[in-house]
């Protein structure tokens, strides 16, 4: 690729990127959302987070993309603490303390 071909792509790029976010944030700005869509937007963050999160976990990058046990265990303990506590906070911190000894434990 030239030198203006990966310009061009960065500014449309970025030109999206604001067009879409703008629609949202500009546009709608101080209207209040229907109740309906309101009750569907609650689920976004919870339908998001487990696929950004699981393919890192399933197939983590640090191990070529092999099942790590050490992970998988980690996790479990995180979703348990955050099930239990209601605790985001406590939920990272427990798995980060567990991946950290688990992989100590298992090499």
């Amino acid at each position: 690729m030239s030198g203006l071909d990966i310009w061009l792509t960065i500014i449309f790029l970025g030109l999206g990127t604001f067009l879409l976010r703008y629609s949202f944030i500009g546009l709608v700005g101080e209207r209040k959302f229907p109740e309906w869509m309101m009750r569907h937007l609650r689920y976004v963050p919870v339908a998001v987070m487990p696929g950004l999160i699981a393919p890192l976990i399933v197939w983590p990058q640090a191990t070529g993309g092999e099942t790590d046990h050490a992970r998988l265990i980690s996790a479990a303990v995180a979703l348990l603490i955050g099930s239990i506590f209601k605790s985001v906070v406590g939920a990272v911190i427990g798995g980060m303390i567990t991946l950290y000894l688990m992989l100590y434990l298992l090499g």
